[in-house]
């Protein structure tokens, strides 16, 4: 699909060159071991009720896997959870730093509720309480549980509460190939609570996320029929979350596409080609102005900004084949600055929270692989290798993980792609959408 919408603005005929490649280099960090225990429980549980309470600390445990590079997550200790309170000495022996307690009541009306604490061991200090009541959505109930006690330890927030909108043929994977529609649907940050949020039954791409995550910018390609035959539309709409309704942004003659939101969540930045060449364009949300970005007379699309909206990067054909680009948005084509040599071409650059950085997919070897690079263009650092074709990097809201897509191909006729995430070295953590039809273009959360 990549490729196929890439050449809507891009020459085929380009060439590889040679380029120095940086490895990226693990840190070898003191990990801290964290212990979740069991539930210990007061009143007349049903089995159903058990199973829930051993669901939510199974999901925090896995949450805090995800930082393996932080924590050692200690599943099992032999020590009781019966008594609420922390025997500091005992944990030190054993080298945990950081201890969870819960204790869950059944009241005579059938609630029930939850008494969290956290410890920190090696301070000898209690650093987490929080009171919560069980509900219907478990894996809500244990992200927010995994983050308020991940931001006891850090001071920071974690990844645990955040999600991910991608795209994916799911829903028609009954349909023969040349008939599948791409919706898009949100998930948990580790593909849990999938959600359908489209029903266009055309070709959704491109998603976006606003800073506020309320809304959601995508592009619908489908075809019309028209008077004088079938026409291919590609038209750009947002979403409102909370609704799940959508309204057209543009429907302008040729491409509209490629849409983010400002860091102001009411201005955007998308790609326009009514003006007979695909260029960038500043949009009013709410007074649908529009200002013209770029004026190169190469085709410039798939812009990202930075989060303090000082940097644009998007990809350009100025040098005959995708490459990726910065301007100052305020300064525009005065500032336009390439930063990228590496492979074929180049596609879907996006910046890490930070500013300073920003990965991207590059055609090398015959394959997409993910990069990153300083937005100055300085250290270039290849993510993955030997690990099927990876595109559609898009940063955890931490800036501590990049989630991606990645395709397998199973034989000469079938392949498929699934999300998978990485932290920001390039260690591959796990494969978070399975049998869910092919996965593609994620879009973390703000």
């Amino acid at each position: 699909m990549k490729l196929i919408f890439l050449s809507l603005f891009f020459m085929s005929n380009i060439f590889a060159q040679d380029i120095s490649i940086v490895a990226v280099g693990k840190a070898n960090l003191q990990k801290e071991k964290v212990h979740i225990e069991d539930a210990s429980v007061d009143g007349n549980f049903s089995p159903t009720e058990l199973k829930s309470l051993k669901d939510i600390f199974t999901t925090m445990r896995n949450d805090f896997l995800f930082y393996k590079s932080k924590f050692d997550v200690v599943t099992n200790n032999n020590v009781s959870a019966k008594n609420q309170s922390a025997d500091y000495k005992l944990w030190d022996s054993k080298g945990v730093a950081y201890l969870l307690k819960t204790h869950a009541v059944k009241s005579l009306d059938q609630k029930i509720s939850l008494s969290i604490t956290g410890y920190n061991i090696t301070e000898r200090k209690k650093v987490f309480e929080s009171t919560e009541q069980l509900n219907l959505n478990l894996r809500e109930l244990a992200h927010k549980i995994s983050n308020g006690f991940y931001g006891s330890i850090t001071g920071k927030r974690s990844i645990f509460t955040s999600r991910i909108i991608f795209v994916s043929d799911s829903a028609s994977q009954n349909l023969p190939l040349k008939s599948r529609f791409k919706e898009m649907y949100i998930m948990d940050f580790d593909g849990g609570n999938v959600r359908r949020l489209t029903f266009h039954k055309g070709t959704v791409i491109s998603p976006a996320i606003s800073y506020d995550g309320k809304r959601v910018l995508y592009t619908l390609i489908k075809m019309t029929q028209t008077r004088r035959g079938k026409r291919r539309d590609t038209s750009l709409y947002m979403m409102d979350l909370d609704t799940g309704k959508s309204e057209v942004i543009s429907n302008k003659k040729g491409i509209n596409s490629g849409a983010v939101f400002l860091p102001d969540n009411e201005h955007i930045i998308m790609t326009l080609s009514h003006v007979g060449n695909a260029e960038l364009f500043k949009m009013n949300l709410k007074t649908k102005t529009l200002t013209r970005i770029t004026r190169s007379g190469s085709a410039d699309v798939d812009p990202s900004i930075s989060a303090d909206g000082t940097i644009l990067a998007f990809l350009s054909d100025r040098p005959g084949k995708p490459m990726i680009y910065t301007l100052d948005p305020r300064g525009q084509e005065q500032s336009v600055k390439r930063i990228s040599f590496v492979g074929q071409f180049n596609a879907t650059p996006r910046f890490a929270p930070s500013g300073t950085e920003i990965a991207f997919s590059s055609w090398l070897d015959n394959r997409f692989d993910i990069f990153k690079i300083n937005a100055d263009g300085s250290g270039l650092a290849r993510l993955t290798q030997d690990f099927g074709s990876n595109e559609d990097p898009t940063y955890s809201p931490d800036g501590e993980f990049i989630a991606f897509s990645s395709q397998r191909v199973i034989n000469r006729k079938k392949a498929v792609q699934n999300i998978y995430i990485m932290d920001k070295e390039g260690e591959i953590l796990g494969q978070i959408t399975k049998s869910f039809g092919n996965c593609i273009t994620p879009r973390w959360s703000k």
